[in-house]
């Protein structure tokens, strides 16, 4: 899977993104829509960690699935 295929899915994903990340709110996911930046770019908001952490949980996260 790639990330076209998860903006093309995100309906389906969000579920799993909100499992992943709980602090995470409805409306950030909604906000994200599938692409790969903003996802980072929530993590990182929310869980106050540097920009390198971030990319490193949603690359293990979009590994898994």
């Amino acid at each position: 899977m790639n990330w076209d295929q998860i903006a093309g899915r995100w309906k389906q994903v969000k579920g799993n993104v909100k499992s992943e990340w709980g602090r995470l709110t409805d409306d950030d996911v909604d906000q994200v829509d599938g692409q790969q930046d903003k996802l980072i770019g929530r993590v990182q908001e929310r869980y106050g960690v540097e920009r390198e952490e971030a990319e490193r949980q949603v690359s293990n996260w979009f590994s898994r699935l």
